[in-house]
């Protein structure tokens, strides 16, 4: 569908000359004057100049009440002023003189009629369009309009509830603010400031902003983003769920400069940086296949660090921008596999962007002009089914969404607030952030986090780790992040309603492991959580949290194999170090039968490391029965405690 209103009325006014200039015979007047004038018209159209080819176009009209051509040219020059009441009016002159001269005129008078609300008479042009067009593109777009009287009429009859709220002066301002995107513990907002610009071609460049949530829930006064990032025109960023690793657009200017010495593939580019302690690094391209010679843009990082859905935007040979989402996985390698176009559930023949995968890896928001909806760009929901694949997109309804066009929607972790753009009256100025409540139908899973701190415990100093979380029930990576290197935080968000294995592991050290229960859908915060790292020394050690068996046996559950991977290239790394694995249970049954169990399931981790060819004569296990407690034997979370199987390094 194009967008640009002066480009569609000249590639519609274009194609009259074609019909009927050239030969006078071809006219629909014999009348030499009012055809003189519709010729001068013609002629101020192709120069732009819009006054001259009106008057002369209306006189021409004037001069022979059927002369059909002058008629349809006055139609398409109103209609791209936004003149809508005279525009339809000239279609309805023009069509009822001459129903199949321009079969193109019922699409166009459809769509002025369908954003009037003028429902019934849009659809029945475009029905009318159909018997008499066979273009398949502009034929897929009167079909579309006929999806969309229909959806229009039957939501206007079922709002959704919006209460939107603007975020206030700390944040919004005379220019214009859009594109947010938050952390997991929606305290921090990033967002693109339109600025005036002297320096730049187009007298205004886009850049970075963020604020911060103060205790009274308030938003604090928007600072830039340091000079790092902000050294040309830059927006459109997504931050990882810490706010440790931001990824965004950056453009060419006109002389092909991105700006901060950058290097730029094609006209926009994706970047990445990373926070450490309170700098920025140098933004790097994410190179290929991610960025190409097309327009990469409006990223979103999935709240695993290891997804990245973005929009890529190719020009077609007609002057409009096919624009579409795509997906792209960080390999094991730390590279990005060769992007996947979404599919025709979300992706259409038209126009895809603002694209959010929420931190539950499953919902994704996006805005669209191609599939049921108002007519601009309006905001959709897909959710992943469960065999991978997307799901028809969801319209938001009215009045989220509107005859006008709507994006840049963020929706926090916990799924219940929703953040986007606006340029409704009684803001500050150009477009404002605003939230609102989402109504529960569009809402995501509500996704918890685990914020915690990485340090090695001799020493009580911060460490950079890689933070592992797995789902315990199918095994599969959830999310990862990088702990802070001069903090030594990290922060990571999950979905609740299931039990994770955490893992956190530096080289030179032993893994941290331990397990975590969101299945309580009523949690409330973080879990905050300290993870001391143990030197790879000897003498030192650490219990396998992640290590499963079933009751009163040795046999190794599926859920253990995440913690068995890590322990193994542990091992594989460090080819000198030698370690005793020892079992331990708790006091429930004989000690003879304990101190065998133990013996037992000590023996089944080394069998598996030695089975997957680390070498048998690094590994002692040994088993301990209920001779060395953690904790007391006396409840059920202590007896948890000493049920474990420990790695020691010798």
């Amino acid at each position: 569908m194009l967008r640009d209103p002066i480009l569609r009325s000249l590639i519609v006014f274009l194609c009259l000359p074609m019909v009927a200039m050239g030969q006078m015979r071809d006219y629909t007047t014999k009348d030499k004057k009012a055809i003189k004038l519709y010729e001068e018209g013609s002629a101020a159209m192709h120069r732009r100049e819009w006054r001259s080819a009106e008057a002369q176009l209306a006189k021409a009209a004037a001069f022979d009440e059927r002369f059909v051509e002058p008629r349809f040219a006055l139609a398409e020059l109103c209609d791209m002023q936004d003149r809508d009441t005279e525009a339809m009016k000239w279609y309805r002159e023009a069509i009822a003189l001459a129903p199949k001269f321009f079969p193109s005129a019922y699409l166009h008078l459809a769509d002025i009629e369908f954003r009037n609300q003028e429902l019934e008479a849009a659809e029945m042009h475009y029905r009318t369009y159909l018997e008499l067009e066979q273009e398949p593109m502009r034929r897929a777009r009167a079909q579309l309009g006929i999806q969309n009287c229909a959806f229009v009429a039957q939501a206007l009859k079922s709002p959704v509830p919006f209460e939107p709220m603007n975020l206030g002066p700390g944040v919004n301002s005379a220019n214009g603010e859009y594109y947010p995107c938050l952390t997991a513990d929606d305290a921090t907002l990033l967002f693109t400031r339109d600025l005036p610009d002297e320096r730049s071609p187009w007298g205004h460049q886009e850049d970075f902003y963020v604020s911060r949530r103060g205790e009274d829930r308030s938003w604090s006064d928007a600072v830039p983003v340091t000079e790092v990032i902000t050294a040309g025109n830059e927006g459109a960023g997504t931050l990882s769920p810490d706010g440790r690793f931001i990824i965004f657009t950056a453009c060419a200017g006109l002389d092909g400069d991105y700006g901060g010495g950058r290097q730029g593939m094609g006209s926009c580019d994706l970047f990445i940086s990373r926070r450490m302690g309170g700098r920025w690094s140098k933004p790097e391209n994410l190179g290929p296949p991610v960025n190409s010679r097309n327009w990469e843009s409006q990223p979103s990082l999935g709240s695993d660090g290891r997804t990245l859905y973005f929009v890529r935007g190719q020009q077609a040979a007609d002057g409009i921008k096919s624009m579409d989402i795509f997906m792209s996985r960080l390999g094991p390698d730390g590279a990005f596999s060769a992007p996947e176009r979404l599919p025709a559930s979300v992706n259409t023949l038209y126009q895809e962007e603002s694209v959010q995968i929420h931190p539950d890896g499953r919902t994704l928001y996006f805005s669209s002009n191609g599939h049921p909806g108002f007519g601009g760009l309006d905001i959709y929901v897909s959710r992943m089914q469960e065999d991978g694949t997307w799901g028809q997109a969801l319209n938001l309804g009215w009045p989220i969404n509107s005859g006008s066009d709507e994006n840049s929607l963020q929706v926090n972790a916990e799924g219940n607030i929703a953040y986007f753009a606006s340029d409704r009256k009684g803001g500050y100025g150009d477009l404002d952030l605003y939230s609102f409540e989402l109504y529960a139908e569009a809402r995501p899973t509500p996704v918890g986090h685990i914020r915690g701190r990485v340090t090695d415990r001799s020493t009580g100093g911060p460490l950079e780790a890689d933070v592992e979380l797995f789902d315990v029930a199918t095994g599969a990576l959830a999310t990862a992040a990088y702990s802070d290197p001069v903090s030594g935080e990290f922060l990571v968000c999950l979905p609740k309603g299931r039990k994770y294995a955490l893992n956190a592991s530096s080289t030179g050290y032993l893994f941290y492991s331990e397990t975590y229960d969101l299945s309580a859908a009523t949690l409330a915060g973080p879990v905050e959580l300290d993870v001391p790292l143990e030197p790879l020394t000897s003498g030192h050690s650490i219990a396998l949290r992640n290590i499963f068996f079933p009751t009163a046996s040795h046999e190794l559950l599926p859920e253990s194999n995440a913690e068995l991977d890590k322990l193994q290239t542990l091992l594989e790394l460090n080819p000198s170090v030698r370690v005793e694995l020892s079992g331990h249970t708790d006091d429930v049954g004989s000690e003879d039968d304990n101190l065998a169990l133990s013996e037992a399931r000590a023996r089944a981790v080394r069998d598996h490391l030695v089975a997957n060819g680390i070498d048998p004569a690094r590994i002692e296990a040994r088993g301990y029965g209920e001779t060395k407690p953690v904790a007391p034997n006396t409840n059920e979370e202590g007896r948890a405690l000493n049920r474990r199987t420990e790695v020691t390094v010798l």
